[in-house]
């Protein structure tokens, strides 16, 4: 309904754009490289790292990996479901009904843990890298909402300023 009413008023479909983008492709091909990275340091070099932290570094260590493995789980879902609406398997107003799904607000940083000074090196990186790619895909998931919205026949925003922002937080770093 929605993408009908946007076709008859000449408007472009920026999430529809934007999956097909060279840009969603680079994020996709990242978050699912950083699942199968995590996924092979914690079934292989990051077992052999468990293994010598004493009891509470390896609470740590089992508390840190969970947060990494809920965090990509749910960026993956976000970037899947992204991808559904590039390939035509969703439509964007599905899409919008399944969003609610997946939470990209309560999977960030987490409080201090007793004992994170004994992770290793590569559970470390593997957790900075997934909070960098996450900060990217809250900011692409606010540019796509609010994109959305505006679409929805709230006030208009200039297409030129959408944009604008866009460029300027997808490069965002830090």
């Amino acid at each position: 309904m929605r993408e009908q009413a946007m076709k008859e008023a000449g408007a472009i479909d920026f999430l529809a754009k934007f999956t097909d983008s060279e840009q969603f492709e680079k994020t996709f091909k990242e978050g699912m490289g950083l699942v199968e990275e995590t996924a092979n340091y914690l079934d292989g070099e990051g077992r052999i790292d468990a293994r010598l932290l004493d009891r509470v570094g390896a609470i740590a260590y089992a508390t840190e990996s969970m947060r990494l493995t809920t965090r990509l789980m749910q960026m993956a879902s976000w970037l899947l479901l992204q991808r559904a609406i590039a390939t035509g398997e969703m439509n964007t107003e599905e899409a919008l009904k399944e969003k609610h799904r997946i939470n990209l607000t309560e999977i960030g940083r987490g409080h201090d843990l007793k004992g994170a000074e004994q992770l290793p090196d590569g559970l470390k990186k593997l957790v900075e890298n997934s909070l960098r790619l996450l900060e990217r895909i809250k900011t692409l998931d606010l540019m796509l909402n609010r994109t959305a919205e505006n679409n929805d026949g709230e006030k208009p925003v200039s297409p030129v300023s959408v944009q604008l922002n866009m460029l300027e937080r997808a490069f965002k770093v830090g």
